[in-house]
């Protein structure tokens, strides 16, 4: 018979957010048994063969928000040695001269945000959980069956590598709490039975580090073209940086082509594409691409269960949102249980889970909204939405309570949810 070992939360998927959601949860307060289940090693480069996919050669922009949750838990100084102000955020329509920009003094803060890059994001919040006394790291570990059981939900957990479906080499984990948190592509959250409304954009993200041959001085472009939408984010840690993180959206039928390119025609066509608003483009780094769609589980919660990140909601990284929105969600969950627990309410309780979802509700559908909203109407090649887009950029110029109601939700200062 497997043996059993219990938790009060157990959290399936240790990447960035179920990384962050185990902090925030270990702060909130230190009397809960926290498990993470990550089907990877503990560190990022605990081998040479070692491979995490959330902390890749990607990087991430952290918005304001995030960063005073981060901020609270203790991270930031660690986190901003290699973090990059952003100091502008321009975003602009390929072929038209209208474009928008906000900048940090109209909205009075230090930074709009900073891009990190995944690695050290992993590398700051896993060291950080090895530190904790409340939480249980099982890795390599998968879950290989969730079962709803009174009072909690009952793991089925397999060690290493193995995909014996026998049991053999299994452990029973049994949790007040299970947390899904595992990916778009959850099969755990698809073996329940959780449906995903899917929305194809026919469109894939070439993602690359690109060196420049003027500084960046801090400013993230958002380009949209008649093929799609690119990002241009700064890295190097100052003004002063000559790299920026690119984001370079594609129909699919283009994508391999592009991606087949030497270096040197690479450079090219993205250089034809986005302009010499960073001057020449120098060089690229290792490059990589995934089809985009948006994504969203139909349930969040359940008795005793919640989904969370890319496994709840997928988005298209125009805006570079995703992450931050799941980190509210995280902050959220956290503030919610806590309080419960000061009731004296039962984690997994149904009605608990779900005022969290209602706390966050309208968070989840102005951003998605947002993302969806902008990748689809920036993405009409034809006059009139042309015409209408550069009257929206005006807009945004001439009406300064719509830009900063537009600065304040990427910021991710609205329905900010903090744990006390």
């Amino acid at each position: 018979m497997s043996p059993t070992i219990d938790s009060d939360i157990a959290i399936i998927g240790g990447g960035m957010v179920g990384a962050a959601l185990a902090a925030l949860l270990a702060k909130a307060d230190p009397r809960w048994r926290i498990a993470v289940i990550e089907a990877f090693p503990l560190l990022p480069d605990q081998s040479p063969t070692s491979y995490r996919p959330s902390f890749d050669d990607r990087s991430t922009a952290i918005a304001h928000g995030s960063v005073l949750l981060l901020q609270q838990l203790g991270l930031w100084d660690s986190l901003r040695q290699y973090a990059t102000p952003i100091e502008q955020v321009h975003v602009s329509d390929r072929g038209h001269l209208n474009g928008a920009l906000i900048d940090r003094h109209q909205v009075g803060v230090d930074a709009l945000g900073y891009v990190i890059p995944n690695a050290w994001i992993g590398q700051v919040l896993l060291a950080h959980l090895q530190g904790l006394d409340n939480l249980d790291w099982l890795a390599p570990a998968r879950v290989s069956r969730l079962k709803p059981v009174a009072g909690g939900a009952e793991l089925t957990v397999v060690s290493g590598n193995s995909s014996a479906s026998d049991g053999a080499g299994s452990v029973v984990h049994r949790t007040s709490l299970a947390v899904i948190a595992d990916g778009a592509q959850s099969s755990l959250r698809d073996s329940l039975g959780i449906d995903v409304a899917v929305q194809a954009y026919g469109q894939s993200a070439v993602i690359t580090n690109v060196n420049l041959d003027e500084p960046h001085q801090g400013i993230a472009y958002e380009r949209f073209t008649d093929l799609g939408p690119m990002a241009m984010l700064p890295l190097g840690g100052s003004q002063a940086g000559r790299q920026a993180a690119l984001v370079w959206t594609l129909p699919e039928s283009e994508v391999d082509a592009v991606m087949a390119l030497s270096d040197e025609a690479f450079l090219q066509r993205l250089q034809l594409r986005f302009g010499f608003r960073l001057g020449r483009l120098t060089g690229i780094g290792k490059r990589d691409s995934y089809p985009l769609s948006l994504a969203v589980a139909k349930e969040q919660v359940r008795s005793s269960l919640v989904v969370m990140g890319n496994a709840a909601h997928f988005l298209h990284p125009v805006a570079g949102q995703g992450f931050n929105l799941a980190l509210r969600d995280c902050a959220a969950l956290a503030a919610t249980l806590q309080q419960a627990a000061r009731e004296q309410q039962p984690l997994g309780k149904l009605s608990v889970l779900q005022q969290y979802l209602q706390v966050q509700a309208q968070d989840q559908q102005l951003t998605i909204g947002i993302s969806d909203q902008l990748t689809k109407w920036f993405s009409h090649p034809g006059l009139p939405q042309a015409a209408l887009r550069a009257l929206g950029f005006i807009g945004l110029e001439c009406v300064p309570p719509a830009k900063q109601w537009l600065s304040q939700q990427t910021m991710g200062n609205i329905s900010r949810q903090v744990v006390l």
